[in-house]
């Protein structure tokens, strides 16, 4: 049996790293896909094909009994990635009471730890994925719940954010807390958005760990800096709602010198939205965990120059358009 699902990759509207500790946040899913395919074996093998992910065609091999990955090729950046393709087995292989050996393929549109939800994509089209080929269905939110977990367990830290996004699509607003929220909200407003994408320099678990060490050193300070994105977060829902593009520009950019307060952006992420805004954007901000990898603008009518600026600085850009879809089934053949 091969069960092949899609999962959209995202960006973060609004407050990331803050979600961490409870604020709200607003992330939209974007046209860009990354899909996994699972295909059962007749032994206890995890075999995982890595495809686009930094290092095209890798290929890595994980027993049970020999838990080390055999690796086939240098992987490089790869092995994160693979961490969560493992993470996301072993958690519903617990959930469901059973597991078997497997054939994982991973394509994706997107780099992976570039801010662009790649982790939170893997760890839900697996779940998703190998849940069929188990036999078994699981509803969308327990499907975000594992995946979750999956992330959880592999970064230390890390807010449901992404992986709910991944599963649902659309834009959604953000509440951690012991009853979480997780609204769709309805779009009354185009979004025409540029994203830049640079080198990422640290990884999303180091990033998070920087901003928590800031934090309990200077909590009087960054406490308020967490809140007040949490504040940007909930301005922004009704910006959106009312289509307000000029509101929404400005929190963003806000938002990104308070981030960048906290240690999180990085000199490429810098140059790239300071140029977008040159450029003529209305607003433009760091996406995602930081440390290079992408930023995002919002720039009506001013697509190409803002491109253009973006490139001239030594990034990559791309339009992104606001995706309604959230984790797909594409195929299951017997």
């Amino acid at each position: 049996m091969r069960v092949t699902v899609s999962v959209p990759g995202k960006v973060s509207l609004f407050g990331e790293h803050a979600v961490v500790y409870g604020e709200p946040a607003l992330v939209a899913a974007i046209g860009k896909r990354l899909t996994v395919s699972v295909e059962g074996r007749s032994d206890k093998l995890i075999k995982i094909a890595a495809m686009d992910l930094q290092v095209p065609g890798v290929v890595l091999t994980y027993s049970e009994e020999r838990p080390e990955l055999i690796v086939e090729a240098d992987y490089g950046k790869i092995v994160g990635a693979v961490g969560y393709v493992r993470k996301a087995i072993e958690t519903v292989s617990e959930r469901l009471g059973k597991k078997g050996g497997v054939n994982v393929t991973i394509r994706s549109e997107m780099p992976v730890g570039a801010g662009l939800g790649t982790s939170a994509a893997v760890a839900v089209g697996t779940v998703a994925a190998y849940t069929l080929l188990m036999g078994e269905e699981l509803s969308l939110g327990e499907i975000a719940r594992l995946a979750h977990q999956t992330e959880l367990a592999v970064q230390g830290l890390a807010s449901p954010m992404d992986t709910s996004v991944a599963t649902y699509g659309g834009v959604l607003y953000i509440k951690p807390s012991a009853q979480q929220t997780v609204e769709k909200l309805p779009i009354n407003c185009e979004l025409p958005m540029v994203v830049g994408y640079s080198e990422r320099e640290f990884r999303t678990s180091d990033l998070v760990r920087k901003v928590k060490a800031l934090r309990e050193a200077y909590p009087e300070i960054v406490l308020p800096t967490l809140q007040s994105i949490g504040r940007i977060s909930e301005r922004a829902k009704d910006a959106l709602a009312s289509g307000d593009l000029d509101t929404l520009g400005r929190l963003m950019n806000i938002n990104h010198g308070l981030l960048d307060s906290l240690g999180v952006s990085s000199k490429s992420l810098n140059d790239m939205v300071y140029s977008a805004r040159f450029a003529g954007a209305i607003g433009s901000k760091m996406t995602g965990a930081g440390g290079g990898g992408c930023m995002i603008a919002l720039c009506p009518g001013r697509e190409v120059e803002v491109s253009t600026a973006i490139r001239i600085v030594g990034g990559m850009p791309f339009r992104a358009a606001v995706s309604d879809q959230g984790l797909r089934v594409e195929s299951i053949e017997s």
